[in-house]
């Protein structure tokens, strides 16, 4: 059985210690053949880095990693080409003058790897410089490969006025490139999320984006083909329940078509590679606090998370100015293509969590806004030990709990106590948390149901109110004139009617009832 890749970002490294590989090399000729700029997004951990490295060894003729590929014969290895790559994957920068520097590290670092003396000059200066002494020493256009091109500006994405500032130092040296073209063979540029190209790439139009180009949807992530026929011993080894792998890890969509779905790599890997135990692996790599703080200004409905209907421009670019939550939640991975629709000519894009580890692990943390983690701990235990009975007296006290645990001087600055949305949200929250079945806004012929909980053994319907508006009481009525349980008593399921009305003054619950259909 072939060793498994875990923290692998060089394909001669794989190839040479025997590890598992998904054979992404025909992408190099598709891309090579068909184009010569090329900007790709894709979430974090997701196989960006040894894509770009693949296309490295193959521009630079290393042949003897290819063997076995597809590439091997596939390619003209009696042409080489320098190769300039800048990564700002490592560490984190700060301000702009830790980019200058770091930006001047990088060119060195390649002018060094090549044997050709820079000027000291600007970093513009630097970076045309380096292109053209490389042309010229190589007898050879040079090929551009840019990894994390958005990093710094995503490390300080809450800090506006220094995320402008990033902006202009990454702008200083992307922009070096369109003035560049009669030097260059190829470019391809990647990161996680996709800033505006007017303010980022400097003119630079003719810049191809596959992000969710359907030719490219598998480029990085694993197929379930490639899961099933690459990993077949691991499979075999571990009696695996694909349905249940499916759930949890499987679901990014970057074509918008059910068949092009794909598995975080990084989430296999360390399935496999830690005993076929099912944890958040890909989440627990990188901090949301960005994006909770976002949440958390923006007072978002987090229901709405299941299902977000945006347009194409919305979805593939945003900027320092305008950054919409949803596609930042799509960009960084914790929201995918669920379902393309036509809205007159435009194309418009249903967004939804891609799999059960991000739908569980993201509420997770959303449930720490304004409280703490064991507070927040201690009542999900206690919501499952509630829901694994019949009796559900007890949930007014879980949530009533939680809301009396956020200190009173996180309400100073905003007025999200008045918002009916905030209250559903962590009542929402910690049902996602506990990995049960959720339907938000949940349409019927009669209505639409606030919020629909299934669970293995019974389903909740519930109906939020604030107090100022309505009671406990007056919710179970909407739910019983609007028959809304009946969209369910084919399930064959015990329904409880669940209603729940909220005090903006008290911030808390006001009246609590619930009652079987």
């Amino acid at each position: 059985m072939k060793k498994l890749p875990v923290g692998y970002s060089t394909l001669e490294n794989i190839i040479n210690d025997n590890c598992t590989y998904v054979d992404k090399s025909m992408f190099v000729k598709q891309l090579s053949d068909a184009g010569k700029y090329y900007f790709l997004s894709r979430p974090r951990r997701f196989g960006k880095s040894l894509f770009l490295d693949t296309l490295k060894q193959a521009f630079l003729g290393n042949k003897d990693v290819f063997k076995g590929l597809y590439l091997e014969n596939n390619w003209n290895w009696d042409e080489t080409y320098p190769v300039i790559h800048i990564s700002f994957g490592a560490g984190e920068l700060r301000d702009a003058m830790a980019l200058t520097e770091k930006i001047h590290e990088i060119l060195q670092f390649n002018a060094e790897t090549h044997q050709v003396t820079l000027s000291n000059l600007s970093i513009s200066g630097e970076f045309f410089d380096l292109i053209r002494k490389l042309n010229a020493k190589h007898h050879q256009k040079v090929v551009i490969l840019i990894d994390e091109y958005d990093k710094p500006m995503l490390d300080n994405i809450t800090d506006k006025e220094t995320c402008i500032q990033i902006r202009h130092g990454l702008r200083d040296l992307y922009s070096v490139i369109k003035d560049s073209d009669a030097y260059i063979k190829f470019v391809f540029i990647t990161g996680v999320s996709k800033f505006s190209k007017i303010n980022l790439f400097s003119g630079l139009n003719n810049l191809n984006d596959i992000t969710l180009n359907t030719k490219y949807a598998d480029i990085c992530g694993y197929t379930q083909y490639d899961l099933e026929t690459v990993f077949s011993e691991y499979l075999k080894d571990g009696d695996i329940d694909l349905a249940k792998l499916k759930q949890w890890y499987n679901g990014y969509n970057f074509a918008g078509k059910n068949t092009q779905k794909v598995y975080n790599p990084f989430d296999i890997l360390l399935f496999f590679d830690n005993g076929y135990l099912y944890k958040i692996y890909w989440f627990e790599t990188g901090s949301p606090k960005f994006l909770i703080d976002l949440v958390e200004q923006n007072k978002y409905y987090i229901p709405r998370l299941e299902s977000i209907n945006v347009t194409e421009k919305e979805l593939t670019t945003f900027d320092v100015d305008n950054i919409p939550l949803a596609t930042l939640l799509f960009q960084t991975g914790y929201l995918t293509i669920k379902e393309i629709i036509s809205i007159g000519i435009q194309i418009s894009y249903i967004l939804s969590y891609p799999n059960l580890e991000v739908k569980f692990s993201l509420n997770d943390s959303l449930l720490e806004i304004g409280t703490t983690i064991d507070e927040k701990s201690k009542q999900i235990f206690n919501l499952d030990l509630i829901l694994k009975s019949n009796n559900l007296d007890g949930l007014a006290n879980v949530f009533s709990s939680h809301f009396a645990s956020i200190p009173h001087d996180w309400y100073r600055n905003n007025n999200i106590a008045n918002y009916e949305g905030f209250y559903s949200s962590v009542v929402y929250s910690y049902f996602c948390a506990l990995g049960y079945e959720l339907i938000a806004e949940d349409t019927t012929n009669q209505g639409r149901i606030d919020l629909t909980i299934k669970t293995y053994d019974k389903i909740l319907i519930l109906e939020f109110k604030l107090s100022k508006y309505g009671d406990a009481k007056e919710a179970i009525e909407q739910i019983r004139a609007n028959k809304y349980a009946e969209k369910y008593v084919k399930e064959n399921k015990p329904i409880y009617l669940v209603g729940i009305s909220f005090n903006d003054v008290d911030k808390n619950i006001f009246d609590y009832r619930w009652e079987p259909f």
